[in-house]
């Protein structure tokens, strides 16, 4: 019997050896950007299949930067075990307490400690930094090794094999619905629209119809492949890459959700959670998360600010400033805005309440939960709302001619009409309509590009997203170039830049638009054909 499959993920501080150690156990070069070479630190996620002889792991490195913490959020989401990486000369770091923290917050107790880098110090400093990790994590497996010998590799290769043949995957996760947290999309010239991501639950087939949230949208499968193999049959916990017919490469983004019509999961505003306790790893837990007024929430590989509620008894509901797509059961990681920290995580104990304080007690059983109403969940009816002490007010429910705008800009997609065509079409004066749009862009609905172009949030994540890649793809774009990748007219083109150019994800020199550090969509696939797809990245 074929052995369950089962993900690695690394951790560890930044300059600790993770890339270095990932080389030397798989032979992959994960850091493949030039800036990544440059700087010798990861940016990206990066991916590698493990082979344990018989047993094969999907690996994903990230970065260790204190910078890219949220790169390690989206990456570490999914994982079955992980690979701690500390340097013997420098011990346990901030970036390693944190990363463990994560670890918790997400439910991942199992893993193996590689302390690297032992060619580099005498044997007294090594036992001081293996003392150190085993406080850290008891129990854990730690073996002492250099990526630049070889010494310990083997080792290390048992170590895993032995961690991962003792995980018990509790329920059948094949027999669960089908659930993918896309983490990079791009297309392949003769193939069309890829994503990738690691498939949580369930099993997906080639010639499969699945459904992408949020919104109605439908694909096929066209093809699958699993570390640069073709296969038929994609099973949970496996590094996967979809070949999706029917699906334009610009109505997918990192963050969207591969399932099948009717599934559980479901896009949401709000989030009732379990606080999970984390003491072992000095971040707070309970305490430090109802402490916050607003914090970062992260799930799978989407993230958004929220508002916390403290509910009482180490309960919260987190009141989300864009959506996220959850199931009942699933783990949220949740971090300081400012100074940025990882403060814990919880579990999702429903994913669609009410708004709520701490006198209600939930629905009682599953079937009970209000239904989900992807886009009318973010406005509460009149009187839903139960005052509590410790909730921050909230804002009107959206007008009628706010509600409509929204309506028909989400109908306009990616070439929304004038705001003197909209107000016609709704029949309402101009100063109605600015009023409605302020309301929208105070609830993060819309995205304010120019005065006349606007669009509805996740229309313009997915035009952001596709021209940053572009810009990526090919060092530089302009007006024209955009307008040819994504069929838009001068108008919206040169709004969209002009908007990037802003933000300084872009920077223009002239009529160029250069891509900057502060861009945060992946590189697109930038190989021939339809080999590694398998190797993505997430959008940090």
């Amino acid at each position: 019997m074929a052995a369950t499959p089962l993900t690695v993920g690394t951790a560890g501080h930044v300059d600790h050896g993770k890339t270095e150690l990932v080389r030397a156990l798989t032979g992959r070069e994960t850091d493949r950007l030039a800036e990544e070479r440059r700087r010798g630190i990861s940016i990206e996620l990066g991916f590698a299949e493990l082979d344990l002889g018989p047993r094969r792991l999907s690996l994903i490195d990230v970065p260790g930067h204190e910078r890219l913490v949220r790169t390690m959020v989206a990456g570490a989401s999914g994982i079955d075990l992980f690979l701690l990486v500390v340097a013997a000369d420098d011990g346990p770091m901030p970036r390693t307490r944190e990363h463990l923290a994560v670890l918790r917050a997400l439910g991942v107790g199992a893993g193996v400690i590689a302390l690297s880098k032992i060619d580099l110090v005498d044997e007294e400093t090594r036992l001081l930094a293996a003392a150190e990790c085993g406080e850290l994590v008891p129990g854990a497996p730690l073996v002492p090794l250099s990526s630049r010998t070889g010494e310990g590799l083997d080792s290390l290769r048992a170590a895993l094999a032995r961690v991962a043949a003792a995980l018990e995957p509790g329920e059948d996760p094949a027999a669960a619905e089908p659930l993918l947290h896309v983490d990079r999309c791009f297309s392949v010239t003769g193939h069309g629209t890829v994503v990738t991501g690691t498939l949580w639950s369930g099993t997906l087939e080639r010639g499969q119809q699945v459904a992408l949230l949020p919104g109605a949208r439908r694909a096929r499968v066209r093809a699958i492949e699993v570390h640069d193999r073709p296969c038929e049959v994609a099973l949970p916990r496996q590094r996967v890459a979809l070949n999706l017919a029917g699906l334009r490469r610009e109505e997918v983004a990192g963050g969207d959700v591969v399932t099948v019509p009717g599934a559980a999961v479901r896009a949401t505003y709000r989030l009732d959670v379990e606080i999970a306790a984390n003491e072992p790893y000095d971040s707070g837990g309970a305490a430090a998360i109802l402490a916050e007024r607003r914090v970062q929430v992260h799930l799978g590989t989407r993230e958004s600010p929220a508002r916390v509620v403290d509910l009482g008894g180490g309960r919260a509901q987190l009141r989300l400033e864009r959506p996220l797509l959850a199931r009942r059961g699933d783990r949220v990681v949740v971090r300081r805005i400012a100074p940025p920290d990882t403060l814990g995580g919880g579990v999702v104990s429903d994913p669609a309440p009410r708004r709520h304080g701490a006198d209600w007690a939930g629905p009682a059983t599953p079937a009970e939960a209000p239904p989900s109403a992807e886009r009318g969940d973010l406005f509460p009816t009149v009187g839903e709302e139960v005052a509590t002490p410790s909730a921050p007010p909230q804002p009107a429910a959206p007008s009628a001619i706010a509600r409509g705008l929204l309506i028909a800009l989400e109908a306009d997609g990616t070439r929304p009409r004038s705001l003197v065509a909209l107000a016609e079409s709704l029949d309402t004066g101009k100063r109605e309509l600015e009023r409605a749009l302020r309301e929208l862009l105070a609830a993060g609905e819309v995205v304010r590009v120019a005065r006349d172009v606007v669009y509805p949030t996740l229309a313009y994540e997915r035009l952001r997203a596709s021209v940053i890649a572009l810009a990526r793809r090919h060092g530089s774009t302009s007006i024209a170039g955009v307008r040819t990748e994504l069929g838009l007219s001068r108008k919206y083109a040169q709004a969209l830049l002009e908007h990037l150019d802003g933000e300084r994800v872009l920077r223009r020199e002239g009529d160029r638009h250069y891509p900057t550090s502060r861009d945060r969509v992946e590189p697109p696939y930038t190989r021939s054909g339809a080999a590694s797809a398998s190797q993505g990245v997430t959008r940090r």
